[in-house]
């Protein structure tokens, strides 16, 4: 993209912004409607605005009702705007705001879980740990690898699992 396709690409994002802030007479585009982002063709001559529409399930019928006042909204745009040709406008629904959502919400619950659940017990030294077979008791250069097996089995028998 070159610079002045975005910088008209910002323009016209703002300005369809604000015409949908002062609203259509079109009963079937309601909700908050919010512009995420518009791509212009090398040419200037189209636009793609893409919209994220809140509540989720009024998306279809104000998307057919945006789709159906784009010739307005652009008359619109050409009486704001000083261009030489005003693009066509097409929309079309933006779900990357809904997929962010979805991240932030899982992971706000695996915080949640994670503040919910016990602290693991700090082993403190003359602490009697369970013998696990098959791990070596030998001071050696064995004796971590046995400690550290045995902390796992107490957190496993707690229930938490090993950090």
């Amino acid at each position: 993209m070159t610079r002045r396709t975005e910088q008209l690409a910002s323009t016209l994002q703002r300005a369809v912004q604000e015409l949908l802030i002062r609203g259509l007479h079109d009963p079937r585009v309601s909700g908050l409607i919010t512009v995420t982002h518009l791509k212009v063709t090398d040419d200037k001559r189209e636009a793609t605005v893409f919209v994220s529409v809140l509540p989720a399930d009024r998306q279809e019928l104000t998307l057919h009702g945006l789709r159906a006042a784009a010739p307005h909204l652009r008359h619109e745009l050409g009486e704001m705007l000083d261009l030489r040709v005003t693009p066509i406008l097409s929309f079309k629904l933006d779900s990357s705001l809904k997929k962010q959502a979805g991240v932030i919400g899982a992971l706000a619950k695996v915080a949640a879980e994670r503040d919910a659940s016990p602290a693991p017990e700090v082993i403190a030294a003359g602490d009697v740990l369970p013998v696990v077979e098959g791990t070596p008791a030998k001071d050696d250069g064995g004796a971590a690898l046995a400690a550290e097996a045995a902390a796992a089995a107490l957190l496993a028998k707690r229930g938490g699992a090993k950090r």
